[in-house]
């Protein structure tokens, strides 16, 4: 079985449902606490073993570019003003010489598309993605889980959580092979989006996380247009779920959906209560909060 080495992270969205702060920043460069919210997701692949990062970017994604890249100057001030932890912290989140690709996804025809735009720097292996919107808070990185369940299983996996029924409109959710299946691997039989809830198949809702095989890169190249008019990377799934074997995850942690201006308060609560420098200040600030209201 082939080591999934590389993920496709596709960064050239827009952020419009975070404007006006994603005028000024790449809504996946917004800060979570102390760091981008893109660096949770790296560390999230990091931890799964992914040697190879292959970014799709768009117009005015440049910092993305920059911030996995050495800053030479900062780097000499700190060495300068003997803030040596801080320069330490920095450079150990450095991505090795070699490490990243940026490739341009240089119109926006949909996610699909915009993972199509990395077939030749994946070529003919296995391959992760993950949606840099969404952070997964876990103690074992989400991406982990799903390599574990790969290495049992092979084929291709998609995490996914539950969601009460009453809020399946509002996702993608996937279909089991077996009706009622409650076990934590399952094998799927399809994916519907955002169905009404008296004819959801089930209330697992995808979470932006996958494996795939690289099969998919040959569909997505002939794939029409759908949802929106844009190529959408779960017809291509679809398509290639009827000669592979495809199983969703139901993975241990929580997602937070950093597109979203409530979604990212709620990440960057969460993470300012589990950070080892402010966790106590925080939470006392919170309860101080709630007092007041």
């Amino acid at each position: 079985m082939t080591k999934i080495r590389k993920a496709v992270l596709p960064v050239a969205g827009l952020g419009t449902r975070v404007l006006p702060a994603t005028k000024a920043i790449p809504k996946e460069m917004m800060p979570v606490v102390d760091r981008p919210a893109l660096q949770y997701v790296v560390d999230e692949a990091r931890e799964a073993g992914i040697e190879h990062f292959v970014f799709v970017t768009g117009r005015n994604k440049g910092a993305i570019e920059d911030y996995f890249d050495r800053a030479y100057e900062l780097e000499s001030s700190l060495r300068d003003r003997n803030k040596l932890d801080i320069l330490e912290k920095l450079t150990s989140e450095l991505p090795k010489a070699g490490s990243t690709s940026f490739v341009r996804q240089q119109s926006p025809l949909g996610l699909g598309h915009a993972i199509w735009c990395a077939r030749d720097v994946i070529g003919d292996e296995p391959f992760a993605i993950l949606l840099p919107d969404v952070l997964v808070k876990a103690k074992k990185s989400c991406l982990a889980q799903m390599v574990d369940a790969y290495e049992d299983v092979g084929g291709n996996i998609i995490a996914v959580d539950e969601v009460p029924m009453d809020r399946v409109s509002s996702y993608g959710v996937i279909a089991p092979k077996k009706a009622g299946d409650d076990s934590k691997l399952i094998e799927m039989s399809g994916m519907v989006e955002k169905p009404a809830r008296d004819k959801a198949p089930s209330n697992l809702k995808i979470t932006g996380r996958y494996i795939l095989q690289p099969e998919v890169m040959q569909l997505l190249s002939d794939q029409a247009a759908g949802a929106g008019g844009e190529i959408q990377l779960t017809d291509a799934m679809a398509r290639l779920m009827e000669v592979q074997s495809f199983h969703a995850l139901k993975y241990e942690g929580q997602d937070y959906d950093c597109g979203s201006k409530y979604g990212y308060f709620e990440a960057f609560t969460a993470y300012a209560l589990d950070h080892p420098e402010i966790a106590d200040e925080a939470r006392a600030l919170i309860q101080r909060l709630a007092k007041n209201e």
